[in-house]
């Protein structure tokens, strides 16, 4: 019997979790360029295409580089999408937002063009 005061598992949240809400992940390397521009990209993202619908933690894997090695992080910034399945990962500053979008199955792609879902 699971006792109930304990936190739910990533699984047990994963199972409760609605394909409208996205758990994300972006992982950093210190306060680099590179890195500030990352996180002020996909916040503006995420608040123009999800907002109320998701979950974003920013991991600085140079404050803990045993969290790179379990993610199998090759390069930061790193963008995981958890949820909704499938999987995702992007690379980079997160600029190229209509490519974050199509990733993240928040747009469409009709001859050879993207349109917002």
């Amino acid at each position: 019997m699971k006792n109930t005061d304990s936190p739910p598992t990533e699984l047990e949240t994963m199972e409760h979790t609605d394909n409208n809400h996205y758990i994300l992940k972006l992982y950093i390397t210190g306060t680099t360029s590179r890195s500030t521009k990352a996180i002020v990209n996909i916040r503006k993202i995420c608040e123009e295409h999800l907002q109320g619908r998701y979950d974003l933690e920013v991991v600085d894997i140079s404050q803990n580089p045993t969290l790179a090695e379990g993610e199998q992080i090759i390069a930061a910034p790193t963008l995981i999408k958890k949820l909704p399945l499938p999987l995702r990962r992007f690379i980079g500053d997160m600029s190229q937002t209509e490519r974050i979008l199509l990733g993240l199955d928040l747009c469409k792609v009709a001859n050879g063009k993207t349109s917002s879902a």
